[in-house]
């Protein structure tokens, strides 16, 4: 009697979670239909894409010395950001964490700090800061930097709350004091990650500086700018190809550096080796080669890996050191900078509607079209070319590689590039932001499709095809089913991502909310900035809180 009354309103929940699904597929697929997206008009912009494509040609590239400084610029911005997000977010997930939180008052205002940090645009924040310290590298620094706690704080304290608690306990046992047995312990424990995420989001950084590039950001981005506001097409599609080949070879190492940093299992099959587990001390059949157990003494020695550690910090402060100058950051400005800021962010305050309450909203219904749309598109495209991608599905080599390299180029390009490019197309509105975002969604989604199922359970697949089943009834009867939950999650988030993104995207003119957002702050009404924040806040923090029910309810 108790078991069915347990497993009642679990059933009642999963059932209402597809309905919801099953409601938000059909608002995609009636926000593709609403925008105006079919045959007939892609046909039409057939004839402007072969004219943009004529007025792209000669390509027209700076000379190499002055390409090099907008490269070093941007990176060391990009780098900036990422390093400040990180000294940031360590402490701040120390708090947000429950095992190291050190009251509940503190561990909800953390989250709530992670959860605002990631709601709040970088754009806006760029906004805020470019006003307080003046247009440069700076406030883009300090609005990448921020934004990215959103990210960065909320990985890392969800790593300490799954942590193994007895390396802290052996420290405690030692004598060792709480702030001794945190900074000790878990720092350490959690390094590789640390190292993988801002390797991750470095990459993230990156395509965002371009849009940041639109308000006065410095970098390649702000050349790109400058390039299309004056219609050059050929040397702003330049830089675009110069930011898309420099994101693929960040992609690429950063990938390969978060693969040989982060400990992989030791069931981990043979076709998922790579030259990175040779390289990192890694065994022909995938297992990690053995290392010592952390030290849990205050005091640890001085092992090999202990130096190699120093070593990578070292090495991360002499980057931070060579980015300062390369960017040309005056500790002054910064300080009187901050003077200014109480009185910059009262301009913000009360919010207003300046009169025109219905556009915000309606624009934001826009902006929601787009999304699910957006959605909707790159779903129907990225699972088929993830299951194609996933090496235990494809066997033959050649055809899941070609993939790969598919997912890792369209994932090179930012989206503001592709929303420049449809924009120029298919004409201003939401047509061009819709292709944008979806094609943008292609490259994210196919790429965490095809490491879903290649995570799914070998063994498993194994048994069923022992069975007699073909290899298409395993693929359908078991590694999908298994896959299934986290496509789910997946598409949610690309969901949650492409809200925030679309929101942004008519810097360009591409549609939705970002056109009075960006002709706002240009006119110095700043209170309707606050208001339209405050909308599109409401709006991801609904969005988010439906997707954490639906994750929990369909596992």
């Amino acid at each position: 009697m108790s078991h069915n009354a347990t497993k009642k309103p679990r059933n009642i929940n999963q059932m209402a979670a597809y309905i919801v699904l099953i409601g938000l597929a059909v608002a995609g697929a009636w926000s593709v239909n609403s925008i105006g997206i079919n045959i007939p008009t892609l046909l039409q912009s057939a004839d402007n894409a072969v004219n943009f494509v004529s007025r792209m040609f000669p390509l027209n590239f700076p000379p190499i010395g002055e390409l090099t400084s907008m490269i070093v610029e941007t990176l060391a911005i990009v780098f900036l950001a990422t390093a400040l997000a990180v000294v940031l977010s360590v402490p701040v997930s120390l708090w947000a964490a429950r095992p190291t939180s050190p009251n509940t008052t503190v561990h909800w205002l953390s989250r709530a700090f992670i959860v605002l940090m990631r709601a709040i645009p970088d754009l806006i924040l760029a906004i805020l800061f470019l006003r307080v310290f003046g247009l440069g590298s700076l406030g883009g620094i300090l609005a990448m930097g921020l934004h990215s706690i959103g990210m960065i704080g909320k990985l890392y304290s969800d790593a300490i709350e799954e942590l193994d608690d007895g390396p802290r306990e052996a420290i405690q046992s030692n004598g060792a004091g709480r702030n001794q047995q945190i900074w000790s312990a878990i720092p350490q424990t959690l390094m590789p990650q640390i190292i993988a995420t801002a390797l991750h989001r470095f990459d993230i950084n990156l395509r965002t500086s371009v849009l940041l590039g639109y308000v006065g950001v410095g970098g390649i981005g702000q050349e790109i700018a400058d390039s299309l506001r004056v219609l050059d097409y050929q040397r702003g599609m330049a830089l675009a190809i110069v930011v898309l080949l420099l994101c693929i070879a960040v992609e690429l190492l950063s990938g390969a550096l978060r693969a040989a940093i982060m400990n992989r299992t030791s069931n981990k099959p043979s076709w998922r080796q790579t030259w990175s587990d040779k390289l990192f001390g890694k065994k022909g059949d995938g297992t990690q080669v053995a290392v010592a157990a952390p030290a849990t003494s205050i005091n640890p020695p001085w092992s090999a890996e202990r130096v190699n550690r120093v070593l990578v910090m070292a090495t991360i402060v002499i980057l931070t050191v060579l980015s300062w100058f390369a960017v040309d950051l005056s500790l002054r400005e910064f300080l009187v900078g901050l003077t200014e800021l109480p009185a910059t962010l009262a301009l913000f305050l009360p919010p207003s509607s300046g009169g025109i309450a219905a556009d915000i909203f309606l624009l934001m219904v826009d902006t929601l079209k787009i999304a699910f749309a957006a959605t909707f598109l790159g779903a129907v495209l990225a699972i088929p070319i993830g299951v194609l991608a996933a090496r235990n599905v494809v066997m033959n080599k050649w055809v899941n590689s070609t993939f790969r390299i598919f997912i890792v180029v369209v994932r090179g390009i930012p989206e503001l590039i592709l929303a420049i490019v449809f924009v120029v197309i298919s004409g201003l509105g939401a047509v061009a932001g819709t292709l944008a975002l979806s094609l943008g969604a292609v490259g994210l989604l196919s790429k965490l499709v095809a490491d879903s199922i290649e995570e799914t359970d070998m063994d498993v697949q194994e048994a069923v095809r022992a069975a007699g089943a073909s290899n298409v009834q395993v693929f359908f009867a078991s590694t999908i089913r298994q896959a299934a939950p986290a496509f789910v999650a997946h598409t949610l988030y690309l969901l949650d991502n492409n809200i925030r993104s679309a929101t942004l995207l008519d810097v360009v003119g591409a549609g939705g909310i970002g056109f009075q957002l960006l002709n706002a702050s240009r006119v110095n009404q700043f209170d309707v900035v606050t208001y339209i924040l405050i909308v599109m806040v409401a709006v991801v923090l609904a969005v988010e809180v439906l997707s954490m029910w639906l994750r929990k309810a369909v596992r």
